[in-house]
């Protein structure tokens, strides 16, 4: 996202409550995004039609959203013929739908920023060539080399689970 604002509010919410604003669900994904724990999952399309979702252990780094998967698995095989996906995350007082596409990271610079941050996390990623590799991953990322995507997302929907209580949706210019 590179630090956009959005360029659209809408208030869902129908009790009353103000927007919520976008600085409070950025300061969360800077906060919870480097913890694995926060659950996050990834929402593709197969080639079919059929939907398909997994859990990601999703980074949030200099105002990117970053996560990685083995070039194998169901969700990279997806990602290649549609990068469009949905990534959900219950952060600290905020539930959080982000709709965007994907694209894969190659670059040497971004590579060792992202895996320094996952080592920094807990995760042991080395870049290697064009991906990263590790002593172990989750159980369902398949084998190394595993590949790094940055997901750029367009709208947003937040429903506050914590006061102050609301329902936004936000749009992103691209």
């Amino acid at each position: 996202m590179t630090g956009h604002e959005p360029v659209q509010t809408i208030n869902l919410n129908r009790y009353g409550d103000e927007p919520l604003p976008w600085s409070r669900a950025r300061e969360r994904l800077e906060a919870d995004l480097p913890k694995m724990s926060t659950p996050t999952f990834l929402a593709t399309v197969r080639p079919d039609g059929r939907p398909h979702s997994a859990g990601i252990g999703p980074l949030w780094v200099d105002d990117d959203l970053y996560f990685t998967s083995g070039p194998g698995t169901r969700k990279s095989r997806n990602l290649a013929a549609d990068p469009s996906c949905t990534i959900s995350v219950r952060l600290e007082g905020l539930d959080l739908v982000l709709e965007g596409r994907v694209a894969r990271v190659t670059d040497a610079a971004t590579l060792e920023r992202v895996a320094s941050s996952y080592r920094e996390s807990g995760w042991p990623a080395e870049v290697e060539g064009d991906a990263f590799t590790a002593p172990y991953s989750a159980p369902s990322a398949g084998a190394p080399p595993w590949y790094l995507y940055r997901f750029t997302f367009e709208t947003a929907v937040g429903v506050a689970t914590a006061e102050p209580y609301g329902a936004t949706r936000w749009r992103f210019q691209r």
